[in-house]
């Protein structure tokens, strides 16, 4: 089983290091610790458990560490930043494993823009060395790259000149649509398998600086100085410390205090229960809150949350429906959700919100059915009802008492937007203004399954006599359908209205690498992923298709 809960005392591949207002997170990659056996992480490669440790490092800076506004990504080997994913990892990975090994890696990168964009936190990128694939990749993640000017060391994006395959899922988005670089400069660039030194890499913007190496160290800290200097994380603010998590794993599924997983693995679903706190625990001010540190609700509720997704994943393939339940006081859920909004300049309170934000946008991108289940003892409201508005479909069950009943908020409206830019109350409506408008009209009252149906916010209301027959169907119905064709559906119609950064690279993720990581081009035994290192030559059907 595969986890993805880590400290830095574990670490093998990463060093943090905190001065000031400066981090530095210095990749020194333990060639023989691979997270599964059968390869060696040469050149500063890397695979999942190397991505792990770097999301595990970004939280803690996020939250033990306020008083950082910068964080230096470089590498700890001469003359040699990052090579990239190892290709020897790619060639002997199933598919599955190659895809969500690369989502949870672009997820990584997305969480470094989210937190550029929303927390203060900048990132600059020290290429003290070759850097190529992902590992080019990671620097376009940042908000700034400084290269070495050694004569020697270059960025490139060499996946199709050398591997025969799709230069990353975020690379060429990035180069495009972040960094502007020029679409015929970008195609010379990413057929150039020897990559592009550092007078070259700054003309065509594919870096913003660079340096002699006498000079290097000596301007990346400056740099990094300036941009801390952007950053309205504060000095003298004391960090939460990230505790590990509690969770049990047994025969029946994942258990977290406000996270339950109950697996099925005959029927291939998995019912996820998230749990909202009594009234009594949730705090008003500030001092309460920070008293509570990692145990606050909506903190310990995302990184539950965000830890079961993962899980889920990677270890459980072949569960292809979620069932999204609720439990709890939907009356405490609100008041947590009035205290997120009134602090929300909070540091602590914002990054915070930057957790739930990226955990539910985790929850978006994953290829499994979601369905929300909004039953009697539901509390889908406010930062809860994200979920139901973040599944593909919602059944709502309808008593002749009213009950149960789900509660639009601020916190539908903005704080919590998705990939695309949009709040999920707007993307749930395809953006038609009118409807989000009758829907916003009626915050802070709680709905009925009719008044919910009628405005649209579920998709079906059945009463008691039909509830259970009417999901038994809807579940088995699902489950029946193709796997493929479900993923390719889902990632359609979940991100409606105009393309983003972040939309684009999931979306191509999906289709270009779920064709491409399947061709005989890349995975036969001929095929340039096999026979990589060899000295031997890929043979190539030369159809295009």
């Amino acid at each position: 089983m595969i986890t993805f809960d880590t400290q830095p005392d574990r670490y093998k591949h990463w060093r943090l290091s905190c001065a000031d207002s400066v981090a530095t997170l210095t990749l020194d990659v333990d060639e023989q610790a691979g997270i599964v056996p059968g390869y060696e992480l040469k050149l500063n490669s890397y695979d999942l458990g190397v991505d792990i440790e770097l999301h595990d490092a970004l939280q803690r800076i996020r939250f033990e560490h306020p008083e950082v506004g910068c964080v230096v990504l470089t590498s700890g080997k001469e003359r040699m930043f990052c090579a990239g994913a190892n290709i020897y990892m790619l060639g002997s990975s199933s598919h599955a494993w190659k895809v969500n090994f690369c989502k949870f890696t672009n997820e990584t990168r997305n969480g470094m823009e989210d937190s550029s964009g929303n927390c203060g936190l900048k990132f600059l990128a020290a290429l003290n060395g070759a850097t190529a694939g992902g590992g080019y990749e990671m620097a376009l993640a940042c908000d700034e790259i400084i290269l070495v000017d050694d004569r020697s060391s270059t960025v490139s994006l060499p996946e199709v000149p050398l591997l025969g395959v799709l230069p990353g899922t975020g690379g060429l988005t990035r180069l495009v649509d972040k960094r502007r670089v020029r679409r015929d400069i970008a195609d010379v660039f990413c057929t150039t398998a020897e990559g592009v030194r550092a007078e070259r890499a700054k003309q065509w913007k594919l870096i913003d600086d660079s340096a002699k190496p006498n000079q290097f160290k000596e301007k990346v800290a400056a740099r990094a100085q300036e941009l801390a200097a952007l950053s309205d994380r504060p000095r003298d603010a004391k960090g939460i410390a990230l505790t590990p998590l509690t969770r049990n794993v047994d025969a029946t599924g994942y258990h977290y205090p406000w996270v339950e997983v109950v697996i099925d693995s005959s029927a291939r679903i998995a019912t996820l229960t998230i749990s909202a706190p009594a009234a009594a625990s949730v705090p008003q001010d500030i001092a309460a809150i920070l008293a509570q540190g990692a145990d606050w609700w909506p903190l310990a509720m995302a990184r539950q949350l965000d830890d079961a997704i993962l899980m889920l994943r990677i270890n459980q393939l072949e569960v292809g429906a979620w069932l999204l339940k609720t439990r709890g006081d939907a009356a405490a859920v609100l008041a947590l959700d009035a205290t997120l909004l009134a602090h929300h300049d909070h540091w602590f309170v914002r990054e915070t919100l930057g957790m739930l934000r990226r955990t539910l946008r985790r929850l978006d991108v994953t290829a499994r059915s979601l369905i929300a289940l909004i039953d009697a003892d539901s509390c889908f409201a406010g930062t809860l009802l994200e979920l139901a508005l973040a599944a593909d479909r919602s059944y709502m069950l309808a008593l002749s008492n009213g009950s149960p009943q789900i509660t639009l908020n601020a916190m539908n409206i903005g704080p919590l937007a998705m990939n695309n830019g949009l709040s999920r109350l707007q993307t749930h409506y395809s953006q038609e203004e009118a409807a989000v408008a009758q829907a916003q009209a009626h915050q802070g009252q709680p709905l009925s399954a009719e008044q919910a149906l009628a405005l649209g916010l579920v998709t079906f209301a059945p009463d008691e006599l039909d509830w259970q027959e009417e999901i038994r169907i809807a579940i088995e119905e699902r489950t029946s359908l193709s796997p493929d064709a479900l993923s390719g559906m889902e990632a359609s119609l979940r991100f409606a209205g105009a393309e983003t950064l972040d939309t684009k690279i999931f979306g191509r993720l999906t289709a270009w690498q779920n064709w491409i990581f399947n061709r005989p081009n890349a995975v036969s035994e001929k095929g340039a992923l096999k026979v990589y290192g060899k000295g031997t030559k890929a043979q190539f059907n030369w159809e295009r298709i």
